[in-house]
């Protein structure tokens, strides 16, 4: 029987709100990817969930995408999903506030669907399958039926704000935070959202998903329980960074 390709090793999202694998960046951008790789493969030998976590914009899927094909090149078996496919869907927004910064922390997503179609499911030795995404973000379609199926060995990628709130800290077998300055991340993500949110693109970073972000880190310390942080400010010269308990 022949080799598996690494490509075909790591299953996506159904969700049309996909941004695509980065192409190769720097030798040391790969180099740090290769040894978080071998770290997060240290944590064993069974299903494995790594939780990517940072600011709006910080590079948290792109990294996402380089991890697990790392990951897959070196035999596993690895599910990528984000958080933003398992957000409220909007016919709903008039029922909470979403928009402001705190409203965006308290309600945008929805952790009970994202624990019983994906975390859950991964975490117990008896489901053979789980769900990649809720509700698609651009086109509303529920895909929470649309299963992947599991092996013994799977890792699951998963990026997101927000990713360690004590909602779902507890999944994690490895957590990353992508780390980028406050300033730099309004205008990675207002250059990047010009095309749907047109001249408010950085009051949008600024005053809700910024603003959200530091209610999240005053609240969950999310850096106090990382395993690995990435100084993503340069993409071709990436630092890693190791809390002393990592």
């Amino acid at each position: 029987m022949g080799r598996v390709p690494p490509e075909s090793r790591v299953h996506h999202s159904v969700s049309t709100w996909r941004q695509p694998v980065p192409p190769p960046a720097s030798a040391g951008r790969a180099l740090l990817v290769s040894e978080l790789a071998g770290r997060v493969l240290a944590r064993g030998s069974g299903r494995l969930l790594v939780g990517i976590d940072g600011l709006t914009a910080a590079g948290k899927t792109s990294f996402g995408h380089e991890l697990a094909a790392e990951l897959a090149a070196r035999g596993r078996t690895v599910l990528r999903a984000t958080l933003d496919d398992f957000k409220k869907p909007w016919k709903d927004r008039h029922l909470y506030d979403r928009e402001s910064g705190e409203g965006y922390y308290r309600n945008a997503y929805d952790y009970d669907t994202l624990r019983r179609v994906l975390l859950d499911p991964f975490r117990s030795p008896e489901a053979v399958a789980c769900a990649l995404c809720s509700i698609d973000p651009l086109t509303q379609v529920d895909h929470s039926a649309v299963t992947t199926p599991l092996t013994a060995d799977a890792v699951l990628v998963a990026d997101g704000v927000f990713a360690f709130r004590p909602e779902l800290d507890g999944f994690w077998d490895y957590r990353i935070w992508i780390d980028v300055d406050a300033e730099l991340s309004v205008r990675r993500g207002a250059a990047r959202d010009q095309d749907w949110a047109g001249s408010a693109a950085e009051s949008v970073h600024r005053d809700r998903y910024l603003a959200a972000a530091r209610v999240y880190l005053a609240e969950a310390d999310p850096l106090g329980r990382v395993d690995a942080i990435v100084d993503n400010t340069a993409f071709d010269r990436p630092r890693l960074i190791l809390p002393a308990a990592g």
